[in-house]
């Protein structure tokens, strides 16, 4: 098959990459109260499809440091797309033909887990070493897709439960893995640029020996349990917790979280070549603490929502600037950096949301309590900034 030779097409299907990515994190989370009423879920149960899914991830973010090089970032790319799209399908299958509903369910995440997790750790370095400028910038740029897939997600799957009715929700992961599924037959065609040289990549053990690598570790746990929390618990927040109804809820709260999450990383990369990136991810987390309490400890429903939105806003430079501060702090961290962080980023998405749910069921299914105990993500992560500050300014004195 003949190669597309630009590398925009290469940045399109890294883009693509992070809308299936947003598909197979957001479009189960949507359902959470649908699979505990036709399958009979409990609260704990219906998180350990996140636990799942993210816990899945982690294990292939682990595997990966080692698999990627070895197979190639092309064949990764194909192979997880393959696995993303064979997932959603089987969402729609598995719990009908299991004994047990909950064992589908779980299979399936599992699948689709796989390509996630693969495509998590290589999307991000086949960007990055594309031949562009401004890498901050397009860093922010490629993750605010993430973004825009969710927002997608949840507007095609408002209109499909309006128009077709949510009882038909199987169709709807059916249509979901059309897009991996294209997107792999893309990536057959577009030019895969290397990163660094292999003998110039650090190895894991050298990675493991710098506090400036545990520190980012750090913020990628906070910055992906900031997210999770929020996000896939939003939609059963607003209508559980909140009591509106479900398309009040999904548009009003993941809907906005995700378009306000989007908005900000375009606005990011619009401006990183003139603002500390540091400095805006430490406001962003201040902000991120103070809509957690907003959400949290707010009994009126407008209140709830526009902190659920604002949390949105708020987190979404933290993924993307952590990569985009472990790139210029770490030169030649390659595939390993990459698949460490992603790691530890799936770590704090299997930790929060769980975190969440586990702590809202203690509290008779009061996710306002999970939501308040979630805050303590954002405040870490705010500490964690500021000892990198410090500890990057105690490098350039002695440098």
């Amino acid at each position: 098959m003949k190669l597309l030779k630009s590398h925009k097409h290469t940045l399109f299907a890294c883009y693509i990459g992070y809308i299936t990515q947003a598909i197979v994190n957001n479009l189960a989370p949507l359902l959470f109260l649908t699979f505990r009423k036709e399958y009979g879920l409990s609260i704990q149960e219906i998180a350990l499809l996140t636990t799942t899914n993210f816990s899945t991830q982690l294990l292939v973010d682990l595997v990966s440091t080692k698999l990627v090089d070895h197979i190639g970032y092309r064949t990764a790319a194909i192979l997880s797309h393959a696995m993303a799209a064979l997932g959603l399908i089987s969402m729609a299958i598995l719990p009908i033909i299991s004994p047990n509903p909950l064992s589908g369910l779980l299979l399936s995440v599992i699948v689709y887990a796989i390509g996630g997790g693969l495509l998590e750790v290589i999307v991000s370095p086949i960007v990055e070493a594309c031949p562009t400028e401004h890498k901050e910038a397009g860093m922010s740029l490629l993750h605010s897709f993430y973004c825009w897939g969710q927002v997608g997600v949840v507007l095609l799957a408002t209109v499909f439960f309006k128009f077709v009715g949510i009882q038909h929700w199987k169709l709807l992961f059916c249509f979901a893995a059309i897009v991996p599924l294209l997107n792999m037959l893309y990536f057959m065609r577009v030019p895969i640029f290397q990163l660094v040289g292999e003998k110039k990549s650090l190895s894991i053990r050298n990675l493991f020996s710098m506090r400036t690598f545990w520190i980012l570790l750090l913020l990628m746990v906070c910055a992906g349990a900031s997210e999770l929390s929020m996000s896939q618990w939003a939609s059963a927040f607003a209508e559980s917790g909140l009591h509106v109804t479900k398309t009040v809820g999904d548009l009003a709260g993941p809907c906005t979280f995700a378009l306000l999450m989007g908005f900000s990383r375009v606005l990011y990369a619009q401006f990183s070549m003139k603002i500390s990136l540091v400095k805006t991810m430490a406001i962003s987390g201040i902000l991120c603490l103070l809509s957690y309490l907003i959400t949290a400890l707010s009994s009126n429903a407008i209140l709830g929502l526009v902190g659920c939105a604002l949390c949105g806003f708020s987190v979404g430079i933290f993924w993307p600037g952590t990569f985009s501060i472990a790139s210029k702090s770490i030169k030649n961290g390659g595939t390993a950096m990459f698949a460490l962080m992603a790691l530890a980023g799936d770590l704090g998405c299997a930790i929060g949301p769980t975190f969440v749910g586990m702590t809202s069921a203690t509290f008779q299914d009061d996710l306002h309590k999970g939501l308040l105990i979630a805050s303590i993500f954002p405040f870490i992560l705010i500490i964690g900034l500021i000892v990198h500050f410090v500890n990057n300014k105690k490098q350039i004195n002695i440098n």
